[in-house]
């Protein structure tokens, strides 16, 4: 591909005022960034913030997309295969498609991480339901027919459960 090649979407400017946010639990929230669809598809992203030990995300993977976290705050602890990984703030952890992962905010911490997903899907409403579940407005159980829609496919969590209960 050469760098002179065309592109199918214009340069996205998302100032932080006009970022949508979804509420989770205890605090926390996506700051929806920008989503594949404004991006013709190359990737999307959100900033995500978690209270003190809040779970972000139970193990699943992503088939078609990589996803990228930049720790901008706090501690996280992420499952990653069958690692449990704590990196604080400054790290970077790259997820390849097909590997499980599951991430939260390191027991006592709170954290804010810069995630991207690439090449984007879009989840913007994948986003926005998972407000809804902490809320209590919807349920888990709704999501699991929408795996694929939203490229997140759902894994055992034995093992990130046991480590989380420490």
């Amino acid at each position: 591909m050469s760098l002179t090649s065309a592109h199918t979407w214009d340069a996205v400017v998302v100032p932080e005022s006009t970022a949508e946010v979804v509420e989770l639990s205890q605090g926390g929230g996506f700051r929806l960034l920008v989503d594949a669809g404004a991006t013709g598809g190359a990737l999307g992203a959100n900033r995500l913030t978690l209270a003190p030990g809040a779970d972000g995300a139970r193990p699943h993977h992503h088939a078609l997309s990589s996803e990228l976290f930049y720790v901008l705050a706090g501690t996280m602890e992420f499952l990653l295969g069958e690692r449990i990984v704590t990196a604080g703030r400054g790290s970077l952890i790259v997820v390849p498609p097909a590997t499980v992962h599951a991430f939260g905010a390191a027991p006592g911490s709170t954290a804010e991480a810069l995630v991207v997903m690439a090449p984007g899907v879009e989840r913007f409403e994948y986003f926005r339901r998972l407000g809804r579940i902490a809320q209590g407005q919807d349920s888990f159980d709704g999501l699991l027919p929408e795996q694929d829609r939203f490229d997140v496919h759902f894994a055992d969590d034995t093992a990130w459960l046991r480590a989380r209960a420490r």
